[in-house]
C-alpha cells in the first residue's frame, strides 16, 4: 500500500473507495454497478453497517463514512415496493453523502437505487457473496488498511518467536548486533525504518519499509541483501513487537538494572511494550545478552518472573533465619508493604 492509497496521514487513517474496491476484488466477487464519480470518497471505519432502515426515512445512527451493506432482505424488500415509493427510498439512502453502499447476495439493485446513486456520485458495488462472508472480508480488510501507523529508527529481529525492537543512538552497533543475531539462526524483519501498525487486542507489529526490505546496512561493508546471504529462512516480512531493548553507551555514573524485579515499559501506538536497558562497551557481547534476554521473555509469558522467584526465595530464607553469608551479602531491594505487584515504570517514546 502507497502514501497516496491512505489518506489522512496527519489524522485517523482512511482509504478511498478506490482502493477499497481494488482490493476487495482479489477477495470477492464484486463489481461497481453505479456512483463512479465518488470512488475518491474516504472510508474512516474498520466496521459497516446496516443501514436498511435509512431507506424508510430513518436516518439516526447512520455514520457516512462507513461501508453501508445492503442483503438479500433489504433488497427484496425495495424490488417489492412500487415505482415511486423505490425512487423515495433511493432519496433516502443516497442523500446522505455516504462514502459507499455494498449490495450483496448478487442481487441487482432496482433501477431507481441505480439512478439516485449515480446522480449522487455515490458508489454502489454489488458482490455474489453472502452477507455474513462479504462482511467478514470487509472487517479483514479494513483492520489492515485503517490501523493506526507509526514508522520508528530501529532494527526489529524475530528471536525464538519472540519480536525484539532494538532501538539507540546512530552508530551504536544496531546492524551489527542484528548481524550477529542473523548469524546464530535468528530472523531479520527491519533495519534502519520501522514501520509498525496497531492490531486489537492490544498489539503492535513491526515490518520493514518496502524499499529497504531484507537489507541491512553495516558500516564499512555497505547494503546488505540478508536474504540472498542467508536464505530466505533469515528474514521474515512482519513480526509482532514483544520485547523493546535500548542500547546506551557505558557511562559510569548511570545506575543500571541489578536485579530486574520492576518492569519498565515503552508505548508504541498507546500500547505498552516490555522495555530492558542494555549498556554497551567493549568486550560485552551484547547480541549474546539479547538473546538471553528473548529467552527470558519467553519464560515470562509462560508465568516464570526469574528475579522476583529469586527474592521470594532469598527472603523466605532471611525469614526463617536459614540465610548464609553469601545471601546476606546480597543488596535487595526494601521489600513491598504489601503482596501488590511491583511498581510499574512507564516511558514514552521521545
Amino acid at each position: 500500500m502507497t502514501v497516496d492509497d491512505v489518506a489522512g496521514s496527519s489524522g485517523p487513517p482512511t482509504i478511498t473507495v478506490r482502493r477499497l474496491l481494488d482490493e476487495l476484488r482479489g477477495r470477492l466477487d464484486v463489481r461497481l454497478a453505479a456512483g463512479d464519480g465518488g470512488l475518491g470518497r474516504e472510508i474512516a471505519h474498520a466496521r459497516i453497517q446496516k443501514s436498511g432502515l435509512s431507506m424508510l426515512g430513518h436516518r439516526h445512527g447512520v455514520v457516512p463514512s462507513r461501508v453501508q451493506v445492503l442483503g438479500e432482505t433489504e433488497m427484496s424488500y425495495a424490488r417489492s415496493l412500487g415505482r415511486e415509493e423505490q425512487n423515495q427510498a433511493a432519496d433516502h439512502l443516497f442523500s446522505m453523502n455516504l462514502a459507499c453502499v455494498l449490495v450483496t447476495c448478487g442481487a441487482e439493485p432496482p433501477q431507481a437505487f441505480l439512478d439516485g446513486a449515480q446522480r449522487s456520485a455515490t458508489p454502489l458495488l454489488v458482490c455474489q457473496e453472502r452477507s455474513s462472508t462479504a462482511i467478514t472480508s470487509l472487517h479483514t480488510l479494513l483492520d489492515e488498511c485503517l490501523a493506526p501507523r507509526a514508522s520508528m529508527h530501529g532494527v526489529l529481529v524475530d528471536i525464538f518467536e519472540i519480536g525484539v525492537l532494538l532501538l539507540g543512538p546512530s552508530g551504536i552497533g544496531k546492524s551489527e548486533i542484528a548481524l550477529e543475531l542473523v548469524m546464530r539462526g535468528h530472523r531479520l524483519v527491519a533495519d534502519d525504518m520501522v514501520e509498525f501498525d496497531y492490531r486489537p487486542p492490544g498489539m503492535v507489529f513491526g515490518q520493514a519499509a518496502e524499499l529497504l526490505r531484507h537489507h541491512i546496512e553495516v558500516r564499512g561493508l555497505g547494503i546488505l541483501n540478508i536474504k540472498d546471504l542467508y536464505g530466505v529462512t533469515s528474514v521474515r516480512d512482519r513480526k509482532r513487537v514483544d520485547l523493546v531493548v535500548q542500547l546506551e553507551f557505558w557511562n559510569e555514573k548511570s545506575v543500571y538494572e541489578r536485579v530486574g524485579v520492576d518492569d519498565t515499559y515503552y508505548e508504541i501506538l498507546s500500547v505498552p511494550i516490555r522495555e530492558v536497558c542494555l549498556p554497551v562497551r567493549p568486550g560485552r557481547n551484547v547480541g549474546s545478552i539479547i538473546e538471553i534476554a528473548a529467552r527470558n521473555e519467553l519464560l515470562r509469558q509462560a508465568g516464570h518472573h526469574s528475579a522476583r522467584e529469586f527474592v521470594r526465595r532469598v527472603e523466605g530464607g532471611l525469614s526463617n533465619h536459614e540465610s548464609t553469608s553469601e545471601m546476606r551479602a546480597i543488596r535487595l531491594p526494601e521489600p513491598p508493604e504489601s503482596t501488590a505487584p511491583p511498581p510499574v515504570r512507564w516511558r514514552k517514546p521521545k
